[in-house]
């Protein structure tokens, strides 16, 4: 017999789970992990030594998990990295790697441990789910063997793969997700020979998974939510904050009110390396979110979400984002403009000189229309309207058209489109919009110190990302990013190694 407490627990998450069952919502939890990292090396260590490390780091994220499912949680997303870190090199890594089986399988490594080999890493986190009665997700390697039959295969005879793998509340593995867009540093892994659309289906909706880097391209990102039509979207990152645009939060809140799904965003934390910022993110904003560069701690967040967002009468409807940009006859000439870079990107900038106004400025095919009035204007901060239609990217390029309501860090014009999170100007209204040639924008506004502003502004149907009264925190930015993916140009880095 179970003792009492034991006994407790369990009739506390078989009603939890049955509540999944007829409930429109669900409860989601992210972990926003500071990883234990090993020490650099550019030659394996022994297995026992790889194990250990992750045997640290999970019993971390086995603490996260206890917690998230006490509270309710239905699910759970860690990390990108979160178990072994990312100081590796190809051979390096390998002794941190498993052989991932395909889901079809129908495995329950907590049962069944070594069914396919060695699988601890695996092992430990089916019993995580299975004895916590909650669905885990998490960010593993998986090594595959290949010969010389195969014209692809590496030159060590192995494909390796950044792998997200997801057990359900039995500890079932059931769904297996190889990164397709590697980050430019990745090159301990390879990139699966297809892009792989993985989605499976709960009691508490349809779910799809990515990585990371892949949130910027039409395969996988817009695959899963376009033609797959899931509900939710898993997102394991490792992602490294870059203001003025990409911080954390800021683009994946956009991202989930862009295209209309709810993002449950678990990031690693490394303030040394401008890691931070998770949340569970809906197509209305966020429902929580967290933002912290002056601590080393993790972050547990859930919130209660909808299974079905498309079904919610909240549901944002679908929005024609050039439609009132292009009705305007003629918009006011700005001959007064200048260039200037968001890191290597150049922007066609016009500074707001006065308090109120309406700006347009054009870049290729983009024209940025702006209204504003401004409430406190400070006298040693600078606004610019900004508009970019291009590639952006170093080693792999992508085509944005962004328009943006911009602080600049100083009154030197020079200085507009560098990093800055801090202001004091707030705004009465603001209305942006542009001439974008793509459906796929990703509205968001970005407050003083990092912080987002649910509620506070809408989309309407013309295309038009207004305030609804006022900003009640000073503004560092207004942004509407659009991405042209048929005019990306062929991936360069897209071979075995």
């Amino acid at each position: 017999m179970l003792p009492p407490q034991a006994l407790l627990l369990a009739v506390v998450l078989a009603l939890a789970a049955l509540q999944a069952l007829a409930s429109d919502t669900f409860i989601a939890a992210v972990y926003e992990h500071a990883v234990i990292l090993p020490q650099p090396t550019e030659q394996p260590v022994p297995p026992s030594h790889a194990l250990a490390l992750m045997h640290k780091n999970m019993d971390v994220l086995e603490g996260a998990i206890k917690e998230a499912a006490q509270q309710g949680a239905h699910i759970i997303v860690t990390p990108e990295d979160g178990i072994y870190g990312w100081r590796f090199t190809r051979e390096a890594i390998y002794p941190y790697l498993e052989d991932i089986p395909d889901p079809a399988v129908n495995w329950i490594p907590c049962t069944d441990p070594s069914r396919f080999g060695p699988a601890p890493v695996q092992e430990r986190l089916s019993c995580m789910a299975r004895n916590n009665s909650i669905y885990v997700v998490a960010n593993i390697g998986d090594k595959k063997p290949c010969d010389s039959s195969d014209p692809d295969c590496p030159r060590d005879g192995r494909y390796q793969y950044n792998t997200d793998v997801v057990f359900d509340a039995q500890g079932k593995l059931v769904a297996r997700y190889h990164k397709y867009n590697l980050f430019r540093g990745e090159t301990q892994f390879n990139y699966p020979k297809e892009p792989e659309a993985v989605t499976f289906e709960t009691p508490f909706g349809k779910f799809g998974i990515f990585t990371c880097f892949d949130i910027l391209f039409y395969e996988p990102a817009v695959v899963l939510v376009s033609k797959m039509q899931v509900d939710t979207v898993l997102f394991p990152t490792a992602w490294m904050n870059v203001l003025p645009f990409l911080t954390a939060v800021q683009f994946h809140s956009a991202w989930a009110m862009g295209m209309r799904v709810n993002l449950l965003s678990a990031n690693t934390h490394n303030t040394s390396m401008a890691m931070t910022g998770d949340g569970l993110f809906t197509p209305e904003g966020p429902a929580t979110y967290h933002y912290d560069s002056a601590t080393e701690e993790g972050r547990l967040l859930l919130a209660e979400l909808s299974t079905q967002p498309r079904l919610s009468p909240t549901y944002p409807p679908a929005v024609n984002w050039s439609l009132y940009a292009t009705s305007i006859q003629k918009f006011p000439g700005e001959s007064d403009t200048f260039s200037g870079a968001v890191r290597k990107d150049i922007f066609t900038f016009s500074e707001l000189r006065d308090k109120d106004g309406n700006y347009t400025v054009c870049q290729g095919d983009l024209c940025c229309h702006l209204v504003y009035q401004m409430s406190n204007k400070s006298e040693d901060e600078v606004y610019v309207l900004g508009a970019f239609d291009g590639l952006h990217g170093s080693v792999i390029k992508y085509h944005w058209q962004i328009c943006t309501l911009l602080k600049c860090p100083s009154t030197n014009l020079s200085t507009c489109g560098q990093p800055v999170e801090t202001a004091q100007t707030k705004f009465e209204m603001f209305s942006l919009s542009g001439t974008f040639g793509t459906s796929y924008i990703f509205p968001e506004v970005l407050y003083n110190g990092v912080q987002l502003a649910p509620g506070e502004f809408q989309v309407l149907r013309d295309g038009r990302l207004k305030s609804k009264c006022g900003t009640s925190k000073p503004l560092v930015t207004v942004t509407l990013f659009g991405r042209l993916y048929e005019k990306d140009p062929p991936h360069p880095l897209r071979s075995s190694l």
